[in-house]
């Protein structure tokens, strides 16, 4: 069985789970207040957003002990309860050893990435290779690889945050919840950039 085999297999298992699970309005209550509260904090990130600084660094003014929590609080994901937890049930210890790659990936991307793109004032690698190259092509490029990686990265996620949101809702909405989902992250980036992004975390 294939990478590309497990994700539909994950799904429509965790779809016919959540589809068994009983309603309760408290937890429908919970949710709503945890999405009102998040979209408060977007307003005011948004608010205190100006600028490519602002929002891509939170105008550096994220602390040691916020940014680890936010850091936390993305390494604990869907994508890593649900994924590493199948690649080891289906590849043993090959699929353990998959998820030394993502602590490893901290370091290489603090020291080697993030470290020099401060120094030189850039926020993001295309910023970087524009600055040297040719604009248009590079960043066309840059957005292209970046989809290609991430895309496999948040099919874990929008499973997952579909699977929670479909066991708080009666009936069988899971493509629904996956889109409301979606549509809320985005919703935190685009208009709360870096510092909306860490408070939700």
């Amino acid at each position: 069985m294939n990478y590309l085999q497990v994700f539909p297999l994950l799904a429509q298992t965790a779809a016919d789970v959540a589809g068994d699970e009983k309603v309760s309005m408290a937890s429908i209550g919970m949710f709503s207040l945890f999405v009102l509260l998040t979209l408060v904090v977007t307003y005011w990130a948004s608010r205190k957003s100006s600028g490519a600084g602002a929002f891509f660094a939170a105008g550096r003014r994220i602390t040691g002990w916020q940014n680890g929590l936010a850091v936390a609080g993305d390494y604990m994901s869907a994508a890593s309860f649900l994924g590493i937890a199948g690649m080891i049930a289906f590849f043993g210890f090959d699929g353990f050893l998959y998820s030394v790659g993502f602590l490893v990936a901290y370091l290489t991307v603090l020291l080697i990435v993030a470290e020099p793109l401060r120094n030189l004032g850039k926020f993001t690698m295309a910023d970087v290779l524009a600055f040297r190259n040719r604009e248009v092509p590079v960043r066309a490029l840059a957005a292209l690889s970046t989809l290609c990686v991430t895309i496999f990265y948040m099919i874990a996620q929008m499973i997952g945050a579909g699977v929670l949101v479909n066991a708080l809702i009666p009936g069988d909405h899971y493509t629904e919840a996956v889109i409301i989902v979606g549509m809320l992250m985005l919703v935190y980036v685009i208009f709360g950039g870096m510092l909306a992004t860490t408070w939700v975390q």
